[in-house]
């Protein structure tokens, strides 16, 4: 079985053939397969009505939509294949399913999936005339390109207003298919991979905290002190341990108040956040979440802004509950009692943070082992943003990537 990277060069080889002309090649790369997608069925049935072969697109647009029964444009492209081989009834009912993948929208941008194709509501209403019409329905006919003319752009009307005195004449109309040459790319972040990648990069100094250092000679250092007017605005300095290292005992506090000093004006708690590395803090402890975010985006700029603090209630097995605006004042004060303090958590997935929440409106169905397949209503949680399109995220135990214009975002949790 070819590798993950051959497949993808092979799709990139096929789309370079479609673009030359070479129906041939294209065909022989698409085909190659042992498990094809949604995606490349259409791509081999798009082919094979560029070289004029509908019976075997129509096979291969079978395929797609068996595979991605939400996959419109396959039905669009069938009923355009149907057309030419005489099944109008059959055409007409693809194109009706196409226009129900609609949803009520003007159109389903598929630009982010690959194909640069905009599929437009007026146009399958254009192609449900042409349907009607081969079926000798011209007074239907008109009504669909009067309902096309009302979605379309001002641009398109000329054209709609010579089919309609087509079909006013009983004269047939012609599908409008995908453009020619449009097939499913691979997306851009497989092409990138296949690229070469250093992974050992360029040589960095790293600085050693002195909490790093003590602890590598087996001692802990000594807590930070309380704010002074030495420290304009009164922040506290942040120690911060090793990345993945194991959480430490607890610092030794002589005054044995969980880490309040006899005359303090202020009394402080220990905070530990436990995220993608175990960060501890000194926090005031009326500290509300503006401040406890300021104090945790000096290591995890990212996390600090978006991800959910949680607190564990007190005892055995005890759950984790959100940290509200009002930060620490919020939380049950036996939490912070301990001799350890306040320990807080990133809400995360797998152990990696969670950035923040969306919900997906339309359904996207999985193209591959890495993506992530949605229904409208699913919300999801942002592990990763991947790059200006796609997102990567976690639902329901699933973690991959989907595209970021299929979702919005969540509201307040």
């Amino acid at each position: 079985m070819p590798s993950l990277g051959d497949q993808v060069r092979d799709w990139q080889r096929g789309v370079q053939a479609v673009e030359r002309g070479d129906w041939g090649c294209a065909l022989r790369l698409f085909s190659g397969f042992p498990e094809p997608p949604a995606k490349m069925c259409f791509n081999v049935g798009c082919v094979h009505l560029l070289a004029g072969d509908p019976e075997a697109a129509l096979r291969a647009f079978d395929q797609a939509v068996t595979k991605d029964a939400c996959l419109a444009v396959g039905f669009f492209q069938r009923g355009v294949a149907r057309l030419q081989v005489g099944r109008s009834q059959e055409a007409l009912a693809d194109f009706q399913q196409a226009l129900a993948q609609l949803r009520g929208n003007a159109a389903i941008d598929y630009t982010q999936l690959g194909l640069r194709f905009k599929l437009q509501a007026w146009e399958v209403l254009f192609n449900v005339a042409a349907a009607q019409c081969a079926l000798g329905l011209w007074a239907e006919a008109a009504r669909s390109l009067e309902d096309a003319t009302n979605q379309a752009p001002d641009g398109a009307h000329g054209d709609l207003s010579v089919a309609l005195a087509h079909v006013q004449n009983q004269a047939p109309l012609q599908p409008r298919p995908v453009p020619r040459g449009e097939v499913f790319r691979p997306p851009r972040r497989h092409l990138e991979r296949l690229e070469h990648v250093d992974f050992l990069g360029k040589a960095k100094v790293v600085v050693a905290s002195p909490a790093l250092e003590a602890r590598n000679q087996g001692v802990w250092p000594q807590r930070p002190q309380r704010p002074c007017a030495d420290h304009p605005g009164g922040q506290v300095p942040v120690g911060l341990l090793a990345a993945g290292g194991p959480d430490p005992g607890p610092p030794e506090d002589p005054t044995g108040a969980g880490g309040v000093a006899a005359g303090d004006p202020e009394p402080w708690v220990t905070v530990t956040v436990q995220c993608a590395f175990t960060l501890t803090l000194q926090a005031p402890r009326g500290a509300d979440l503006p401040h406890l975010r300021a104090l945790l985006s000096q290591a995890l700029p990212r996390q600090a802004q978006c991800g959910q603090l949680s607190y564990q209630e007190p005892g055995a097995g005890g759950r984790w509950v959100p940290l509200r605006a009002e930060g620490l004042r919020g939380a049950r004060p036996e939490a912070a009692s301990g001799p350890a303090g306040l320990r807080l958590q990133c809400r995360a997935a797998g152990g990696r943070p969670i950035l923040y929440q969306v919900v997906a409106r339309h359904s996207y169905s999985a193209q591959g082992p890495a993506d992530l397949g949605l229904r409208p209503g699913d919300t999801v949680d942002v592990l990763c943003e991947v790059d200006q399109a796609w997102l990567e995220g976690h639902c329901d135990g699933r973690v991959g990537i989907f595209p970021k214009s299929f979702v919005v975002p969540a509201g307040p949790r």
